[in-house]
């Protein structure tokens, strides 16, 4: 495998584990105001991911740090052509990091109420704009022979975008509801396991179809391969949800997504940004690559920083693995001396 297509799956990887694990982070906060009837439980929910949340973010600084170090021309394209989704999810994220930290300042059931509804809502907008701006881009824009965008602010939000925006908050809101069944006990496990046994095959619906056009346009035996296997995960997923089996559904819906990335990306490639208006015009790893130099001293230092901070981040789920509970704790009587 060469360094640019090495340097390509790394990118997949990455948008992969970002959708994952800020996936059910992004899913919890959505379902806030569904699941969270009583304070006790929202506090409960919010519980579940505090420890986890800002380091989850971290993958998107490093997927799009990636593309940009890895192949600008890529950048170059995606992001100008896409500003309004980008200012949208990084709207989302700052309002959510303040509702994260400000609604434990003070306690007071308006407080606590306001801030948990910006926390939802800013949850809810930076995984619809990452949807959008991954929808559009792997489906297509309206880009020229330069790589710019031709149109208005609008022209890169088509049914693409449309299809991204629906697609990631919907995966997201289930794969929060079995983190939950899993991260929980009592009545929010239990709210849980119903939401995401009713919701799975429908929320899952947009990301397959994403994934199926995808296929359809350039897609290999293996693709149709990968399509399958992410069908076939939500399946295994609804049914283990149905029967109380939390780690074994959720593990299955997180085959979904990297079943379905791998289907978008690996049917795409070599295309990193197909036009809409001229095949002609479509960007290609190898034209928006950096020097095999540069990918280089790239690899080797992703080989060796890379290691270390997934096993910080696997040492902080290890630690946090534990299921929690809304009712308070109470400790053993000390002996009294004799």
């Amino acid at each position: 495998m060469d360094l640019q297509t090495l340097w390509f799956a790394a990118v997949a990887v990455l948008w992969t584990g970002f959708l994952l694990l800020e996936g059910f982070d992004f899913g919890v906060a959505a379902l806030l105001p569904v699941l969270g009837r009583r304070p006790a439980d929202r506090h409960l929910m919010l519980r579940t991911i505090g420890p986890l949340w800002d380091g989850n973010e971290v993958w998107l600084i490093t997927a799009v740090g990636a593309v940009f170090a890895a192949f600008p021309g890529w950048y170059a394209t995606w992001l100008p052509a896409l500003y309004l989704p980008f200012v949208l999810v990084l709207f989302g994220l700052i309002i959510r990091a303040v509702a994260f930290e400000w609604r434990h300042s003070h306690h007071t059931e308006a407080w606590d109420a306001t801030w948990t509804r910006v926390i939802t809502a800013g949850s809810l907008i930076a995984a619809a704009g990452i949807g959008a701006a991954l929808g559009a881009t792997t489906l297509g824009l309206p880009i020229d022979a330069d790589g710019t965008r031709v149109g208005g602010a609008f022209s890169g939000l088509g049914w693409p975008a449309l299809l991204g925006a629906v697609a990631v908050p919907a995966f997201s809101v289930v794969h929060g509801a079995l983190f939950l069944a899993l991260k929980t006990d009592g009545p929010v496990r239990d709210a849980a396991r119903r939401f995401a046994g009713r919701w799975a095959p429908v929320a899952a619906l947009p990301l397959l179809a994403w994934a199926g056009v995808v296929h359809l346009r350039h897609g290999t035996p293996v693709s149709a391969l990968l399509w399958l296997v992410a069908a076939l995960a939500v399946a295994v997923a609804w049914t283990r949800t149905r029967v109380g089996r939390e780690g074994q559904a959720f593990a299955a819906w997180g085959v979904l997504l990297v079943a379905a990335v791998a289907t978008v990306f690996g049917a795409a490639y070599p295309v990193v940004v197909p036009s809409t208006i001229d095949p002609a015009f479509d960007v290609l790893v190898s034209d928006a690559s950096v020097s095999d130099y540069t990918l280089t001293v790239m690899t080797w230092a992703a080989g060796i920083g890379l290691p270390v901070v997934l096993g910080y981040q696997a040492w902080t789920y290890w630690v946090f693995r534990k299921r929690l509970t809304s009712e308070p704790q109470h400790e053993a009587p000390a002996e009294v001396p004799a």
